[in-house]
């Protein structure tokens, strides 16, 4: 029996998978949030099984290991995990699969991606981006981290902070200056395996949301990277950068308008069931009204999303489409999230309540991949301003 869909990007073979996605999320994930959220760290077993049903390697081509599938699968994978409140560990399935991965796809050696892609697709290895700094955030090319030729390597010295995943990965995309007197294009990215000498995690940062997900500042120390380690080519790091950032905005978008979604839900049905001055609070014409305002507002944000994800994944420059989304589908969850837990009063500032969680969580969005003036900017420029 056909499955039926309410959009038409998904096919059934879409449907199919996030009905087996929802089943996995129900059964590994749900039931663990709260036991995640209060140890600050997710179950890498949980992680490996993920690799194990072939969620971590949807878009990997098949001769590594992966389903060779479109972005469409994504959509639905993160769309289920966000279903659960699980925003840490979307965060870091989302760098891993979204960041990571895509990076070593499009510009890694054949060898690379033996070594990397086949068991990143499975599970078994965890990756990061590490580009950030402490004086050098949106304003990459003006990164300090340093990789000096030496005969058949590169030694590099630095810091990175706020990578996501830094502190559990296996492996980490370190981007640093080949060139310092070559802005844009003294930047080279290299791949650091996390036991490599000179590579340090100084230590894990203590966030106020996306608890579960580990935030680490990290060391380098007259590390030395032979020059099989070299991602892509000398020079151009900055490049590869900038086209990665497509599929890590539409990821915080799916996570934003999803995590959105469902902090709209639990309020409503709070307001469903909560009695005041003799009626609920969703017969209150003004709640009424915001709840029907917020509900808008994210179906925009879900909508605005699926035309950036329509033309990625069509092969179409959505740049501008995709800052689009991400600025508002991130402004939106921080508005839905605020008014939601107004509106359970109290109880949403209880930590019981899993509101707050969501409040916490979402607040980063529009900051992380890009600020909103950053997405802003990018607009401007594609519209010519």
């Amino acid at each position: 029996m056909a499955v039926e869909k309410k959009y038409p990007y998904f096919t059934e073979e879409h449907e199919m998978l996030r009905q087996s996605v929802r089943e996995f999320v129900d059964k590994e994930i749900t039931p663990v949030v709260e036991e995640w959220e209060e140890a600050e760290a997710y179950s890498m077993d949980t992680f490996k099984k993920m690799g194990e049903m072939g969620f971590l390697g949807l878009r990997v081509p098949e001769e590594y290991g992966g389903g060779g599938a479109d972005y469409w699968s994504v959509v639905a994978l993160f769309e289920e995990i966000i279903r659960s409140g699980a925003s840490g560990f979307l965060t870091a399935v989302g760098v891993h699969t979204e960041v990571a991965i895509p990076a070593i796809v499009h510009h890694a050696t054949e060898e690379q991606k033996q070594k990397y892609l086949v068991s990143a697709a499975k599970g078994e290895t965890l990756g990061a981006l590490a580009v950030t700094e402490p004086e050098a955030g949106s304003d990459v090319a003006a990164i300090l981290t340093t990789a000096v030729e030496d005969g058949d390597s590169y030694v590099i010295n630095g810091n990175k902070i706020f990578i996501s995943n830094g502190a559990r990965a296996d492996w980490i995309i370190v981007a640093a200056k080949t060139d310092k007197d070559a802005g844009y294009g003294g930047i080279t990215e290299f791949i650091v395996d996390n036991d490599t000498p000179g590579f340090e995690v100084s230590r894990k940062l203590d966030k106020v949301g996306l608890k579960s997900s580990d935030t680490a500042e990290l060391f380098f120390t007259d590390m030395r990277v032979p020059k099989s380690q070299i991602l892509g080519e000398v020079g151009k790091g900055f490049f590869q950068i900038m086209g990665n950032f497509v599929p890590e905005r539409l990821l915080i978008a799916v996570g934003a308008y999803g995590g959105a979604e469902q902090a709209l839900n639990m309020a409503i049905e709070y307001a469903k069931q909560r009695v005041q001055f003799g009626k609920t609070v969703a017969r209150h014409q003004h709640n009424a009204f915001k709840i029907a305002e917020l509900a808008t507002k994210v179906e925009a944000s879900k909508e605005l999303t699926y035309r950036a994800a329509d033309m990625y994944n069509r092969g179409l420059d959505a740049l501008k489409e995709v800052s689009m989304a991400k600025w508002y589908t991130t402004e939106v969850a921080n508005e839905v999230t605020y008014a939601a837990m107004q509106l359970m009063g109290g109880y949403g500032y209880m930590m019981e309540y899993p509101i707050q969680r969501a409040w916490r969580d979402m607040r980063v969005q529009t900051i992380v991949g890009g600020t909103t003036e950053i997405q802003k900017l990018i607009i401007t420029r594609c519209l010519g301003l």
